[in-house]
Order: C-alpha cells, then structure tokens, then sequence
C-alpha cells in the first residue's frame, strides 16, 4: 500500500468506504444476542465486563452472575457497585473447585446460581446478563448444557445474555450468536512465575 501514488490510495479508500456503507445498509435490523467467550486465553470476563460497562453507559439495566470464582470479592464488584441502581451484581461461587473441596456443595452453588441467572434473563427489564465462568461450572459437570440451553431460549428478543470461561460446550456455541475464543500465547504465570497481580488479574 506505500507504494500507492495519492491518488491511487485515495481512490483504493473510497471503494473500500463504498464497500462498508453497502454492508451496513443490508445489515437493517438488530436484536439481543447470546455471546460466548471461551478458550485458554486470558480476557474472557475482562472483554464481558466491558460489554458491561458500555451497556451501563447506555442507561441499560445489567446483571452479573458470578459462577465459581465469587469467594474473590473482586475489586470489579466494588468499582461497579457505584452504577447500583442500574446493576445486579451476584458473586454466587465460593472459590475455586480445589478450594472448596466439595462437589456436592459445588454443584448446588452452581445451580443456585443459575437459577438466579435464569430469573435475570426472563426479566425483560434487563438488557444484558453477564454469567460470569458458567462454561467452568457446565465443564465440571455442575450444571447440563441442554438445560442452560433451553433457558437461554427463554430470553426476551432485545435482550443480550454473555457466557464466560473456558471449555463451552458445543450445544452452547451452536445457539450463540457470537462465539470468540481466547488463545494463550504467552502467560506470565507459567513462563516467568508472576503471581496474579491486582489490576490484571483480579
């Protein structure tokens, strides 16, 4: 493209403007969409969590479920916690699996958790849900796909609904309307031994 005269580049830019304008105009109506984001990359709840905050500076009402991590009390819960009266917020875990030791106790942290999911998502006052590591809980065995399946089907048209975590099975993925897959590259816990530092991790 440095090759281009002016004139050429100018004229390269106007189809591909063209080009998106006619790609916009066919694309007419919109509609809320069930998201997934999973893979063994960082930035799955990070990239949920700024869906959230743009739906928020909408005016949108919001809820985030918080499966399996919720014993952290992360310092996103008490940053967010000031958009009270448009935001739910339910850290519904109690830690990690390896820390809680439990199964049972897991699985019904996981249901109850939602449970309460479900209830935000066929309330059609709420424009987005966040279910936050539920693909870690269906994963695990905690929760059935096809049931967290037929409770999607459940969601009012407008509404978007997001599922975090690694390992989404792929009944989820087939109904999702968006599905983005995190890859690991490179991890700075595993190659140089950092621990998980507050702002990055948590």
């Amino acid at each position: 493209m440095s090759q281009l005269t002016p004139e050429q580049y100018k004229e390269k830019m106007q189809r591909r403007k063209e080009i998106q304008e006619q790609r916009l105009n066919e694309r007419s109506h919109s509609q809320g969409l069930i998201i997934v984001h999973t893979g063994d990359g960082k930035g799955k709840t990070t990239a949920a969590l700024g869906m959230v905050v743009r739906s928020l500076g909408h005016g949108f009402k919001c809820a985030i479920v918080q499966f399996i991590k919720g014993a952290w009390e992360p310092a996103e819960k008490a940053i967010l916690s000031q958009w009270s009266e448009q935001l739910e917020f339910q850290a519904m875990g109690e830690g990690f699996t390896w820390e809680t030791q439990d199964r049972d106790r897991d699985i019904q942290k996981a249901q109850e958790a939602w449970q309460k999911g479900l209830s935000y998502i066929k309330n059609p006052e709420y424009q987005l849900i966040l279910l936050d590591e539920i693909n870690v809980a269906l994963k695990l065995g905690y929760l059935e796909a096809q049931e967290i399946v037929a409770g999607l089907a459940q969601k009012p048209e407008s509404t978007h609904v997001i599922l975090t975590g690694r390992g989404a099975p792929p009944e989820l993925i087939e109904v999702a309307d968006l599905v983005t897959e995190m890859k690991l590259i490179k991890h700075p816990f595993r190659e140089q031994k950092i621990k998980a530092q507050p702002g990055i991790e948590y």
